[in-house]
């Protein structure tokens, strides 16, 4: 009996880096095209956990016979949902918002298995950046590492100079948190 094929649902480099730290390698890339503007009166977790879902079923229902899975990363400074920045001076409100408070990233993760079966997932890590001076933050987007990423870092690059705490999982913060999504595919049957 052959193995199901897994298909992710993301383009993302990152998420795909994590899964080849645990020897996954997806049969396949198929990005989910959805509108991921949060819902009216929907907490950041939320959003995460139900992007994911959505995600994985879109991708599912164009795969049949696939294991699929998906992820979302939200990051949120109390209720307010920093999204993907695109621009210097988004970036930069955002990296003046995150200086030195706490924020929170969710990840949200889904899975559906060949046969239909679905489990999601949401975790949810904690960090503290250390007070940015207006050099830091302008070296920063200088770099061009903030583009495309929620919140306007990535702690796998130069941004991890800025990480004074972590309260989780440090691949969450990366874009997957592997160890959910490794029970999940155990799960599903990978």
């Amino acid at each position: 009996m052959t193995r199901p094929a897994l298909i992710l649902a993301s383009a993302s480099p990152r998420r795909l880096a994590l899964l080849a730290q645990i020897g996954v390698t997806p049969g396949r890339v198929v990005p989910a095209d959805l509108d991921e503007a949060p819902l009216k009166d929907e907490m950041p977790r939320q959003t995460a956990q139900r992007l994911a879902l959505e995600k994985a079923r879109v991708v599912a229902a164009q795969n049949p016979g696939a294991i699929v899975l998906a992820a979302d990363t939200v990051v949120a400074c109390g209720r307010r949902e920093l999204s993907k920045t695109e621009d210097p001076a988004e970036a930069r409100r955002c990296l003046d918002l995150l200086s030195g408070r706490r924020h929170r990233v969710y990840g949200g993760i889904a899975v559906v298995a060949a046969d239909g079966r679905t489990w999601s997932r949401c975790v949810t890590t904690m960090v503290r950046l250390a007070r940015l001076t207006a050099p830091e933050i302008e070296a920063y987007i200088a770099s061009d590492e903030w583009r495309g990423k929620a919140g306007a870092y990535g702690i796998q690059g130069k941004a991890a100079a800025f990480v004074a705490d972590i309260n989780g999982s440090y691949t969450n913060i990366v874009g997957l948190d592997l160890y959910e999504a490794a029970k999940l595919l155990r799960a599903a049957g990978l």
